[in-house]
């Protein structure tokens, strides 16, 4: 679980220190210890999945990986109006917070503010304990910006990013719905799609849900697009 079991308020230094491996050094000119602190997201998993007994579902970096190679994707309405390159860079940086912080959902009753305040000052730490003097500290201020962007959620690079968040989770619920002989209902993250805002995204989410409904049709299963569990297929909903 994400949240922190003592009554302390969360903190960097708190969480460090619960952490088998000791703290990485800080203010250093190399990058190393950041570079190992990443494996964080290599071994944190995903926790959302984890309550449908996924227990070896995917990572955090497994997450944000697969997002950056679809940012590549853009259709050309979309990819001339939009810096890729910035996109890649934002997938690949806008979980890393989650690295101390943890993949908090719902189920913790942890409050956005709170979860806000717990990734601020990780990125804080990454960007300037671990990088603040690798280089004079510019690709930390650039990590920086861009998850802060990401946060922000203003520009069209991060707008596009946060639809490309929802399409992999869409391809990841089809992905485990799959793997399970369409006997894992993970009908309750489908609601995602409804909270894509670009066109050209949206058609991604379209195919990933026909692809679904196709699955449970082959059950005689009508799947929870939006909400609620499967439910057996009624006459005249066949077509």
């Amino acid at each position: 679980m994400a949240s922190q079991s003592t009554g302390e308020p969360w903190s960097v230094e708190s969480k460090l220190s619960s952490l088998r491996e000791s703290p990485p050094k800080t203010q250093t000119t190399s990058p190393v210890p950041f570079f190992h602190m990443l494996t964080r997201l290599k071994t944190t998993k995903r926790e959302g999945w984890r309550r449908f007994n996924i227990t070896d579902g995917e990572s955090i970096s497994d997450h944000m990986y697969r997002m950056a190679l679809i940012t590549m994707f853009a259709p050309p309405s979309l990819s001339a109006r939009l810096d890729i390159a910035r996109c890649t860079k934002m997938a690949l940086v806008h979980d890393m917070a989650e690295l101390l912080v943890g993949d908090i959902t719902p189920v913790d009753n942890i409050s956005k503010q709170e979860k806000s305040r717990r990734e601020s000052t990780t990125m804080d730490y990454l960007t300037t304990s671990l990088l603040g003097n690798v280089g004079g500290g510019v690709a930390g201020e650039d990590i920086r910006a861009v998850w802060e962007e990401y946060e922000t959620g203003d520009t069209l690079e991060s707008k596009f990013v946060h639809d490309v968040d929802k399409v992999e989770l869409l391809l990841q619920m089809l992905e485990y719905e799959q793997a399970s002989g369409a006997n894992t209902d993970l009908g309750e993250f489908a609601w995602v799609a409804t909270r894509v805002v670009l066109p050209e995204v949206k058609q991604w989410c379209e195919e990933i849900l026909d692809a679904r409904r196709e699955l449970w049709r082959s059950r005689g299963i009508v799947p929870s697009d939006l909400s609620g569990g499967v439910n057996p297929i009624k006459k005249g909903q066949e077509g």
